[in-house]
């Protein structure tokens, strides 16, 4: 098995910056892909972005590209969301995810199998 542990959320203002981190623990051998997904009150949890299992490639949602950047350390087994220019519609329970079977980057909600507890991120305007 694989846990994931996010921590860094909090309250910022509008126009700040915030960086999440992930860590995972246990059988780390077993995951491949990883991705940040997120859920603001009233709506469906979706993906933010997502990183390939060497940390090379990424993508991102269209409301977060060009101000997200999601990155991995292979050697400390964390992955990271830097978030700049937060906006107040990024306010959200954000989730750290790792996939089982996808060593690439996906944005395929269904291919991730881990998951973490979720952190809050409140973006004041």
């Amino acid at each position: 098995q694989v846990q994931l542990a996010e921590s860094g959320g909090g309250l910022v203002q509008a126009g700040d910056s915030l960086r999440l981190s992930c860590t995972v623990s246990g059988r780390t051998i077993t995951y491949g892909a990883m991705g940040w997904f997120r859920q603001a009150p009233g709506k469906e949890r979706h993906i933010v972005a997502s990183i390939d299992w060497s940390g090379v490639s990424a993508y991102y949602a269209d409301s977060v590209k060009g101000r997200f950047t999601i990155s991995k350390d292979l050697t400390k087994h964390m992955a990271y969301l830097q978030m700049n220019r937060l906006k107040p519609e990024d306010t959200a329970v954000y989730y750290c995810a790792a996939s089982r079977t996808t060593a690439i980057a996906t944005m395929t909600t269904r291919l991730y199998d881990y998951w973490g507890q979720g952190i809050e991120v409140t973006v004041s305007s």
